[in-house]
């Protein structure tokens, strides 16, 4: 099984935009696997919401999907 990355877009719709070459969609083998790089991630937003790179971020728009 593979799992994605899903963002909740502006259309509220949940959509995998992720991608490793701006083309090709990111998968992930394992759930733990996607699980850390979510968590990398919120951590970096949650860092420049803190200081002031950006206004604001909602973890909630993102979540781990299996295909």
């Amino acid at each position: 099984m593979t799992y994605e990355v899903q963002t909740l877009t502006f259309l509220n719709a949940w959509e995998n935009t992720w991608t490793e070459d701006g083309n090709k969609p990111m998968v992930f083998d394992t759930y733990e696997t996607a699980a850390a790089e979510l968590a990398g991630f919120i951590d970096d937003m949650q860092h420049a919401v803190k200081n002031r790179f950006m206004a604001d971020f909602n973890p909630e728009d993102y979540r781990i999907k299996k295909l």
